[in-house]
C-alpha cells in the first residue's frame, strides 16, 4: 500500500534483539524492506539488527506532525512506546 505524499505513518518497529526502532515515512512497505535489506537504505541502527517487524503505526495528515509524534513516542519510556502510538494522545493526528 503506497501512502499519498500527504499521509504521513509514525511506526514503530521491533528488531530481532528486541530492542525498539521508531521513524515516520509516506510508504511502509517500501520502508520495512529497507530496514530488513530487502531494498537499499534503511536506518544503520537496523542494520544490525535484521530481521525487524511492524509492532504499530499511526498515520498523521502532514510530516510536521509526524515529526511531532515521532518525537513523543521517542520520549516515553520503552513499556509506553506501543500503547502510546497505538491508543495515546492524538498529538495534532
Amino acid at each position: 500500500m503506497t501512502m499519498t505524499p500527504d499521509c504521513w505513518l509514525v511506526y514503530l518497529l521491533e528488531c530481532a534483539d528486541g530492542t525498539l526502532y521508531c521513524g515516520i515515512t509516506c510508504d511502509m512497505e517500501r520502508r520495512l524492506a529497507q530496514h530488513n535489506g530487502s531494498l537499499s537504505g534503511g536506518a544503520r541502527y537496523t542494520r544490525g539488527r535484521r530481521p525487524v517487524h511492524l509492532l504499530t503505526s499511526r498515520s498523521c495528515p502532514s510530516k510536521s506532525d509526524a515529526l511531532r509524534l515521532e518525537c513523543a513516542v521517542k520520549a516515553k519510556p520503552r513499556h509506553a512506546k506501543i500503547t502510546f502510538l497505538r491508543d495515546g494522545e492524538q498529538l495534532q493526528c
